[in-house]
């Protein structure tokens, strides 16, 4: 069991005054067996109205009526993380049959299911998707500024180049069209050697759908997720589970600005 004191600040600097925006953040940890919030403060530049969503993740809305330039969204606390290979759903659980659906971000091409040799005799197991993880990194590099979040999972196979969202879509995608439900992971990551993974994403896979249980596997890293990985939330793909969205009436371009400090305690 290990105690993290997380710090994560965004920042957005617009080019032209913003008239009106809605926010939506997913930026409170899941309180889960093997992951305890100690204390979480988030700090928006409006009231947030709290909800949870079908995924069970915690949802903060606010509004922006009068016109700004910039925006600062902070969350800051303590979580308390331990490994656990294998876990049951929550009974609130979306059924794991709504996550065998493809989503314009996940849906593979043959290509794909050919180059990673996957067919409907493949047998899935703990020690399968470590070793397609471990084929997915090898095939598409982690490369930070390659993609976009828009990218689906088609377009980072062809680029041969991604990030963890690229790495977890294509992975949920291989899965779906296997009939092995998979779903998309935000949260944090604890890594000593470098900083591009402390905003992370992974993936769950249903490996017994009768007894709704899943493991864990961080693709970029080709390893099991353990008491480093640190959950946001869950969803189809990314637009469900990113940490922070909305929509806006102005401002141009936008520079975005994000600092995030995972300290070992």
């Amino acid at each position: 069991m290990a105690l993290f004191k997380i710090s994560h600040r965004t920042e957005y600097i617009y080019e032209q005054a913003v008239h009106h925006s809605i926010h939506e953040l997913r930026l409170t940890p899941l309180s889960l067996p093997n992951q305890q919030v100690i204390s979480w403060k988030m700090n928006t530049p409006g009231k947030t109205h709290e909800s949870v969503d079908a995924f069970g993740n915690t949802s903060h809305v606010f509004v922006m009526e009068n016109n700004y330039s910039s925006m600062i969204i902070d969350v800051r606390g303590e979580i308390q993380s331990s490994p656990e290979l294998t876990f049951p759903d929550r009974s609130s659980a979306v059924s794991p049959y709504y996550l065998l659906q493809q989503t314009p971000l996940t849906q593979p091409s043959d290509d794909m299911l050919s180059f990673f040799q996957l067919s409907s005799a493949s047998v899935w197991s703990s020690q399968f998707i470590q070793e397609l993880a471990k084929k997915i990194c090898d095939k598409v590099v982690y490369t930070p500024g390659s993609t976009s979040t828009k990218t689906t999972a088609i377009e980072a196979f062809a680029l041969s180049s991604g990030v963890c969202q690229d790495h977890a879509h294509i992975m949920i995608g291989l899965c779906r069209q296997l009939n092995v439900p998979a779903r998309y992971v935000s949260g944090y990551f604890y890594a000593t050697d470098t900083t591009d993974l402390a905003s992370h994403a992974w993936v769950d896979v249903c490996l017994n759908l009768e007894d709704g249980v899943w493991t864990s596997i961080d693709i970029s890293n080709a390893c099991f997720s353990d008491e480093r990985h640190i959950r946001l939330a869950v969803g189809r793909d990314y637009s469900h589970a990113c940490p922070v969205k909305g929509i806006r009436s102005g401002g141009g371009t936008e520079e975005l600005i994000t600092k995030i400090t995972i300290e070992k305690c």
